[in-house]
């Protein structure tokens, strides 16, 4: 079977874990902290200034050909260094002579043909292969590195001293790629002191590897690139183990061959010391009914993975295949990406304890009925074809010890009205992420379910009237439709929620009310709406109640638009606001306030003086019309009447009025010396004045605001003004008036000169002109003559 060696080396698998995990057990806290990564930036060299911290340095994937002498010098913490998929040519280990605490080297995939040994004191992983030009003589040296875990090389030829120096070793996993082996001497390959080995096999047939490998002291054996002759030899090889090999896990990957093959395998490693066989990339070139069952009996296999199954002929006895994995008597069976469409239930009581079926296309039809799974324990039907939630209940109801199932990425559906819903008693964990169902599904699910998985599914809302599940304990409701934090009615022990990636505004009421029990949200990426309701949400985790994942960050406003993307850690609102209770006696305290404010400034104001003017207002009309009901007509005799200081008069006198009045009399004035009738009161006059006059013209000054008449003309205009509703005013600024010496009771006139226009008198003669012609325009109006007038009255 033909396979680039670049998906070899991917897929090539170690299922020796314990030493994988021992490799690597370094790289999780180191990569954690002051990490380079460099990869795949078409670096040519390794970059300068690197900081002296650094513990984990990534350079792969890139153009570099050579290092330095004095590349790493200066990186005295360096513990991890990759620089695989470069050009590298030579390398002399020295230039890593200051690195002492560096314990893994990775350079795979150069074109490296020299390396000068130089010892490292810690290193334990060091990977030269896909390196297919270094000579392995080369490497004699590298035997002193003792504390070496794990070795990755590459030959083209092997000759009997090659290995020698590497033999007394004792390596976690050794790695050989013989892809591109083209001389090899039979019998040349020493016992290698290593736990798990790993082989790229060659891809000339007439090497016989394989029935030279010395599996004394290996654990774990993991063959890639699986040609004819390496089948039959591998089953010569296993033919030939006695119980005194410590093999226990046996991989095979890229492998093409018929099905007699692999249930050759069966048969021989029953007799064997082999717990755990895996293949991987499968290639079936044939498939032959007439073969018999292997026997399972008293075999000391545990458990089977066959990963990523091609069937090159598609016509062949399907009860007879599916017999043959069904009947093993074996704990764990992994049959994955192998095209299943059905699986038979097995005939007597199964050793079965965990069954992976993931990626096939199997249906609602399997296992239905089958009570021999009693011993099964998990159950893995990720991404096949079932539809039915019901029948996958029904499934699981015979299988007794079940405990975990998924059901993960299928087509799962469940109708409100569908009855049938019966589940095995003893399952605890339920994943049905991925599929089609809806808010029905609470309706049929396990009652002592304990972790629930209903990720990315069409769920909108928990009905308030669902089964109860009262152990269920984390339940996963991600990438959902739901519009607010569920509250946990039927679910009371619920410790973790996820709701994260949701359309979730607000909690719900019902969620403070009955979780008592959770003490962990995962609520991230939710379109939060910031309001009062969202306070009490936080304050649970200001409160330490309830711990938040991904906090601050992944939680921030959505609503209202204003505060959009406000972290919600950052919001903040009044406790005024959201406080009805307070609100209300704020309000109260408030108008208490205003009360007791208002009659202060009345009395400081001194409003009960302008309460006494419009008391004399309204006796005087009532007077006037009472005496005289035919002069309350809107006769007006004056173009304008003027209010002045006495101070002022003689700008009034010699400036104003004959500037106004002409000699053909068309504008007439009133003034209070000429114009005022004896035996009236003072402020008859002035109420008269200013109801003949078209206009009342108001000169302000300083001394304006200290005359009491003045105030008393601007106070009875300013009531005409509103309630003839005319724009009678004008007001004329002779000289600027500085806010603070108008007194406290002239209100009305900072009011006026705040929203009405006035006309300022110009010092500078050039303007007066414009001055005179607007307040003239202003006061314009036609009147009747004086015997028109008389007449008139008459």
């Amino acid at each position: 079977m033909a396979v680039p060696r670049s998906s070899r080396a991917k897929n090539f698998l170690c299922v020796c874990i314990f030493t994988i995990i021992s490799h690597h057990v370094a790289l999780p806290s180191a990569e954690n902290r002051y990490t380079e990564d460099y990869s795949m930036q078409f670096l040519d060299a390794v970059p300068e200034n690197l900081p002296a911290e650094t513990v984990v340095l990534d350079l792969s994937q890139n153009s570099i050909s050579e290092l330095g002498t004095s590349a790493f010098n200066h990186l005295s913490k360096l513990r991890i260094l990759k620089l695989a998929h470069n050009f590298i040519r030579d390398l002399n280990f020295s230039i890593f002579q200051y690195n002492q605490n560096l314990e893994y080297i990775d350079l795979s995939h150069n074109k490296l043909w020299t390396i000068s040994y130089h010892p490292i004191t810690h290193l334990r992983h060091l990977n030269l292969s896909y390196n297919s030009n270094l000579s392995m003589a080369m490497l004699s040296e590298f035997g002193k590195m003792l504390k070496l875990e794990y070795l990755a090389l590459s030959a083209r030829r092997i000759q009997k001293p090659d290995f020698s120096a590497l033999a007394h070793l004792q390596l976690d996993t050794l790695f050989l790629d013989l892809e591109d082996l083209s001389e090899y001497e039979a019998k040349n390959l020493p016992a290698f002191n290593t736990t798990c080995l790993q082989i790229a096999l060659p891809r000339n047939k007439e090497f016989h590897i394989v029935l030279d490998l010395d599996l004394n002291t290996t654990v774990g054996l993991e063959l890639s690139n699986i040609q004819d002759n390496h089948v039959n030899d591998l089953k010569a090889v296993l033919l030939k183990l006695n119980g005194n090999v410590r093999l226990r896990n046996l991989t095979l990957s890229h492998m093409k061959t018929p099905l007699r093959n692999v249930i050759d395998f069966f048969q021989n490693i029953r007799k064997t010391t082999i717990e755990h066989f895996n293949i991987y990339h499968l290639t079936i070139s044939q498939l032959d009914d007439n073969f018999s069952d292997p026997d399972y009996a008293e075999t000391s296999l545990i458990s089977l993975t066959i990963k990523y199954v091609k069937i090159e002929e598609t016509r062949f006895s399907q009860p007879k295949v599916y017999r043959l994995f069904s009947e093993m008597n074996i704990s764990a069976s992994t049959l994955s990406s192998a095209n299943l469409i059905h699986m038979l239930c097995p005939l007597k009581p199964s050793r079965f304890t965990y069954l992976n079926f993931a990626r096939n296309s199997l249906t609602d039809e399997l296992f239905q009925g089958c009570s021999s799974l009693n011993l099964l324990e998990t159950l893995v039907l990720q991404v096949n074809q079932f539809k039915k939630l019901t029948k996958v209940s029904l499934m699981t109801s015979h299988m007794k010890s079940l405990k975990y199932l998924d059901m993960s990425q299928n087509l799962l559906q469940h109708e409100v009205l569908e009855k049938g819903c019966h589940w095995g008693e003893n399952l605890v964990e339920l994943n049905l992420s991925s599929n089609l169902l809806s808010d029905s599904v609470f309706h049929c699910l396990p009652v002592n379910i304990q972790k629930l998985d209903l990720q990315n599914n069409q769920i909108s809302s928990i009905p308030s009237l669902t089964v109860e599940l009262r152990a269920l304990e984390e339940l996963n409701l991600a990438s959902n439709r739901l519009t607010d934090l569920p509250g946990c009615g039927q679910f009371r022990s619920l410790r973790l929620l996820n709701t994260e990636i949701n359309s979730i505004v607000t909690p719900s009421s019902q969620f403070y009310h009955t979780c008592p029990s959770i003490r962990e949200v995962k609520a991230e990426r939710n379109p939060f709406m910031c309001s009062c309701e969202i306070r009490e949400f936080i304050d649970l985790r200001k409160r330490g109640l309830v711990v938040l994942v991904g906090w601050p960050e992944s939680y921030r406003c959505e609503y209202p638009e204003d505060i959009r993307g406000i972290r919600l850690q950052d919001f903040h609102i009044s406790e005024l606001v959201c406080n009805t209770t307070l609100l209300v006696v704020v309000v109260l305290v408030i108008t208490v306030v205003f009360a007791a404010l208002v009659s202060f400034l009345c009395i400081c104001l001194d409003i009960p003086w302008y309460l006494k003017m419009t008391w004399q207002w309204t006796r005087v009309k009532h007077r006037i019309w009472k005496n005289n009901p035919e002069e309350v007509l809107d006769n007006i005799e004056f173009h304008a009447f003027i209010s002045y200081s006495e101070r002022d008069s003689d700008w009034v006198k010699n400036v104003l009025i004959p500037n106004l009045e002409k000699e053909d009399g068309s504008v007439r004035i009133c003034q209070h010396e000429r114009n005022f009738i004896a035996g009236r009161s003072i402020v008859e006059n002035i109420i008269d004045c200013i109801e003949k006059s078209y206009r009342s013209i108001f000169v302000l000054s300083p001394n304006f605001v200290q005359s009491e008449w003045c105030h008393y003309e601007l106070y009875f205009a300013h009531h005409n003004l509103f309630q003839e509703n005319n724009n009678s005013l004008i007001l004329l600024l002779l000289e600027p008036i500085p806010p603070y010496i108008i007194p406290a009771k002239y209100y009305k006139l900072k009011a006026l000169m705040a929203k009405r226009t006035y006309m300022e008198w110009p010092a500078k003669m050039s303007k007066q002109g414009l001055f005179w012609t607007n307040l003239r325009a202003a006061i314009h109006v036609k009147l009747l003559c004086g015997q028109e007038i008389a007449e008139l009255q008459v």
